[in-house]
């Protein structure tokens, strides 16, 4: 995180710090984030997202049509599930030091989430490069698991990410 000490406020007041992700830098193959607080799924944001999104999917909409199938009750839409623990993620590792998404992989949904479930995110950095064709910029893996309140992982995914190095601050030596 910014050291106050580097930000002075303008009129020699208290320091400003701006919250921010880690940079490229910052992060070390092997550190778990656990984002918190979880994310309590409801009805709205089921019905709302797969409208949004154009998902007519019964499993999510028609709670009849769910109940006469094996779950017994409506599904959460998989994709909220994914964009929320990307979502989980950006204060802590991402906010303002993300250049861009490169992609996602080996995503699965081992175990349903359903309404009135909490999802817990957590983040494994996994890999990480410095980028041969960007200075100043590094590619990381990102394995972000979600488990609903019981412990049981509900989905996982595998995220590239183009990350900013941290910008070097005048007077100090590498």
């Amino acid at each position: 995180m910014p050291d106050p000490a580097e930000n002075p406020a303008p009129d020699g007041g208290s320091p400003e710090v701006v919250q921010r992700g880690l940079w490229y830098d910052e992060l070390a193959v092997g550190t778990t984030y656990l984002h918190r607080p979880g994310r309590t799924a409801t009805e709205a944001d089921n019905v709302l997202f797969s409208s949004l999104t154009m998902n007519t999917q019964a499993l999510h909409l028609d709670a009849a049509f769910a109940e006469s199938q094996p779950f017994g009750q409506r599904l959460m839409n998989s994709m909220w599930t994914l964009a929320t623990m990307v979502g989980a993620s950006v204060s802590q590792i991402t906010q303002g030091t993300l250049v861009a998404q490169l992609g996602l992989t080996d995503i699965s949904f081992p175990a349903p989430l359903f309404h009135g479930d909490t999802l817990y995110t957590e983040t494994e950095v996994v890999d990480k490069r410095l980028s041969a064709s960007r200075p100043g910029q590094g590619i990381v893996t990102l394995r972000h698991t979600g488990r609903n309140q019981r412990g049981e992982v509900v989905a996982v995914a595998t995220r590239t990410a183009l990350m900013w190095c941290a910008p070097p601050i005048p007077g100090r030596t590498p």
